[in-house]
């Protein structure tokens, strides 16, 4: 039995997610799928308009086995760092394989590029270079990758790939990369066939335009209607204005806390704000994800003193359980089923941020954060009625 394990936003779950699961089951027949997924704010530095409860529920409805938290100290930083944190999660879950999806398709690609970074000298070398020359890392790496390869890898997922499979041969785990061809475009600005990117669900679905025939069944009623970075404007501006000093926060670097400073006083949304921050040697998805740090206060001293030290399910179904049962005597961590206070920085970070994130949608849910268990699925067929552990309701922001 092969034990995959997908490390996925589901931001929202779309039916390239579904095709992806469909393709493990294809292949690894008699898998257990693991899928590890950020809970309230993106990689990118973006809101999830699903929260992680509602994600956990269609996932499982969707033949995943296990849902796990990965926790925002991690899910909210750059690629190497998302794939850091997942990794070391699944890696204790014992998984064989890491599927992930895969522009290019084409693992020995992937993989040369990888070993050019961890064993050619000459890359780092040329990396600093151009990052003197006032550009951002990711065109410094991918620049010196084509002057040493003659070719470089652009699109998000291949270069996430490049991250965990980095991350699998940097600590020797035990894990097969597995690829599978992503179907559509991240970059797609239109509708080209029923896949299309989670980025472009987004736009249509702020824009009240029917995304029914991109999602799988019924999940629209748990998206966030008009959910977006901006909901937080006032509560990252206030907490921009009244910090003495914004370096404390994780990611604010080279002093562009004077530039933010600056910024924040001629802005009125948030992304009039980035647009009067970035630089060269910005990126949009960088500043975003350190306009996150600020908003929840996560500092430089927190992200220096948080490790792995718990594994917190989300949900299950029959067959993850049984799987969970079966490995639990093995783990040198502990898994948590719930929230509880003073056994984790990195797990009071979490409650933080989870209850920053409901601040603009209902706060109530921030009480009922302490209590949650996790969903149990008890049908293993896919999208059929189950019973939870919890009932998960969706609370709708203000139009």
């Amino acid at each position: 039995m092969h034990v995959i394990g997908i490390i996925a936003e589901y931001n929202p779950i779309h039916l390239g997610h579904i095709y992806q699961i469909n393709k493990v089951k294809e292949h690894f027949p008699d898998s257990i799928i693991i899928l590890i997924t950020n809970s309230c704010f993106t990689e990118r530095g973006e809101v999830a308009i699903l929260n992680k409860w509602d994600k956990t529920k269609i996932s499982l409805d969707n033949n995943i086995d296990i849902v796990v938290e990965l926790p925002f100290a991690f899910a909210t930083q750059s690629a190497d760092i998302f794939a850091k944190g997942a990794l070391e999660i699944l890696n204790h879950l014992q998984i064989d394989t890491l599927v992930f999806g895969s522009e290019s398709n084409d693992l020995s690609k992937l993989i040369q590029i990888v070993d050019t970074q961890l064993h050619n000298k000459d890359y780092d070398t040329k990396v600093k270079k151009y990052l003197k020359e006032g550009i951002n890392y990711p065109t410094a790496m991918s620049k010196a990758l084509t002057a040493i390869l003659g070719y470089t890898i652009t699109e998000p997922n291949d270069l996430l790939g490049i991250s965990y499979i980095k991350e699998i041969k940097k600590h020797n785990y035990p894990i097969a990369p597995y690829p599978i061809k992503r179907i559509g475009n991240y970059h797609e600005k239109e509708i080209n066939n029923s896949i299309i990117s989670a980025s472009l669900i987004r736009s249509l679905f702020l824009n009240n335009e029917d995304i029914t025939p991109f999602i799988p069944n019924n999940i629209q009623k748990y998206l966030y209607k008009n959910l977006t970075n901006e909901n937080y404007f006032p509560y990252l501006k206030y907490k921009i204005l009244s910090t003495p000093d914004l370096s404390i926060y994780q990611t604010v670097e080279e002093g562009i806390e004077n530039r933010i400073l600056k910024a924040i006083q001629k802005s009125n949304s948030w992304e009039e704000l980035i647009q009067n921050i970035k630089t060269k040697r910005y990126t949009y998805n960088k500043i975003n994800r350190m306009l996150i740090h600020i908003l929840t206060s996560f500092t430089k001293e927190e992200a220096q003193n948080l490790n792995i030290d718990y594994i917190r399910i989300l949900g299950f179904n029959i067959k993850g359980r049984q799987y969970l049962n079966q490995i639990k005597k093995n783990l040198t961590i502990p898994i948590i089923t719930s929230y509880k206070r003073n056994i984790s920085l990195l797990l009071d970070l979490e409650q933080r941020t989870t209850s920053i994130y409901y601040l603009p949608i209902d706060s109530s849910k921030t009480i009922a954060e302490y209590k949650r268990k996790p969903i149990i699925k008890t049908s293993l067929s896919a999208g059929t009625p189950n019973i939870h552990h919890d009932t998960v309701t969706n609370h709708q922001p203000e139009k």
